[in-house]
């Protein structure tokens, strides 16, 4: 499924970019230019990120300020 019609990003964009080590809308928006335009996916890119790091939830420590890619 599209989330960022604009930039033709779909689900398993920010899949990719979650596994790659984006943590943050800004990171997905830096990367994959989602919300940059029109900004109507950011609600939907939101929850795409944060489904995406609990799925990959031993890669990431999550913290008040956010998630960060664990330590190897």
């Amino acid at each position: 499924m599209y989330v960022c019609v604009c930039n033709a990003v779909t689900e398993q964009d920010i899949f990719n970019a979650v596994a790659e080590g984006c943590a943050s809308l800004r990171q997905l928006r830096e990367q994959l230019g989602v919300g940059a335009c029109c900004g109507r996916c950011t609600g939907c890119a939101r929850d795409m990120l944060k489904s995406s790091l609990h799925a990959q939830a031993p890669a990431y420590r999550f913290t008040a300020a956010g998630a960060q890619r664990a330590a190897a």
